[in-house]
């Protein structure tokens, strides 16, 4: 079982920092979020620090990781963005306060690196979902979500498309997942997480039809996708084609991986790099309910 760490209490205090690449402009509005939910926020030094395309050299990044985490009074920790950077530092940290504390890590992106690393080591509850940066162009639907996992509210979500068929099912299994580059990343390392019976969650952003296709590949010949209990494809945004064109969309390119096998799977989930991110509490157990144009993830 995962441990779900406290929710949060308005009065609660959150802290900001930036494990991968530095911030372009500011974070005002996603501060300002978070006040507005009744919470204190600290800033770490990443927050205002570049290094290269770094928010700060890796020790630097990781100590910044590293006192948001052993903190006792901080209760949440917020990558304030994504990019490039978090696999560099993640064998720098030591989680041993984390694990005897647990509170919320919130990101997505690059930060995928930090779920699966805690998921497979600690198997406690993290959340994919809007960061600082991203604050400003999120939809008000997708805070929401994100108020609702950090607070404890209610996060079953429904939904209907018609873009794709989804394969109709229902699964119970754990929530795992994010970036699917990052996922081929840390394939093989210690940082993978266990597919095993579990519901894959996947998105993407500015990658090229082939590359999602190789990257599917290489999940499947390494066993993971046969062992899934379910599959939800989020957003695969900004999408590169080449010439001539590879000739498959995204949809199709997840569909000829996974067709052979039983489980569920779900197309357009709104989750990913888009302004309608919705969050997920990866770690959680959900079951996965499917017809070929509904979806209900529920959390247990």
């Amino acid at each position: 079982m995962s441990r779900v760490p406290a929710y949060l209490q308005p009065g609660d205090k959150v802290a900001i920092v930036c494990p991968a690449s530095f911030i372009r402009g500011n974070i005002d509005v996603g501060i300002r979020t978070l006040e507005g939910w009744g919470l204190e926020v600290v800033v770490g030094q990443t927050v205002s620090t570049a290094y290269h395309q770094f928010a700060g050299d890796d020790s630097l990044r990781a100590a910044d990781l590293q006192w948001a985490l052993d903190d006792p009074s901080i209760k949440a920790v917020f990558a304030a963005r994504g990019g490039y950077g978090s696999v560099r530092i993640i064998d720098q940290i030591d989680f041993s306060a984390f694990e005897k504390q647990p509170k919320w890590l919130v990101g997505f992106s690059d930060i995928t690196v930090l779920h699966s690393h805690i998921q497979r080591n600690y198997k406690i509850a993290t959340i994919h979902g809007q960061m600082p940066k991203s604050f400003e162009s999120g939809t008000e639907a997708s805070l929401d979500t994100l108020r609702k996992a950090l607070f404890g509210d209610n996060m079953d979500f429904t939904y209907t498309q018609s873009a794709f068929p989804n394969r109709p099912g229902e699964a119970t299994g754990k929530l795992i997942g994010g970036n699917l580059a990052i996922l081929l990343s840390v394939l093989g390392s210690d940082s993978d997480p266990k597919y095993s019976n579990k519901i894959l969650f996947i998105e993407d952003v500015g990658e090229a039809y082939y590359a999602v296709d190789r990257m599917l590949w290489a999940l499947k010949r390494a066993g993971k996708l046969r062992k899934l209990k379910g599959l939800i494809v989020g957003g695969f945004s900004s999408m590169k084609d080449n010439d001539p064109a590879f000739g498959q969309s995204v949809e199709e390119i997840v569909w000829d991986k996974v067709k052979e096998y039983d489980f569920p799977v779900a197309f357009g989930y709104p989750a990913g790099h888009i302004d309608d991110n919705h969050a997920l509490i990866l770690g959680r157990k959900v079951t996965l309910t499917t017809t070929t144009e509904s979806v209900s993830l529920q959390y247990m």
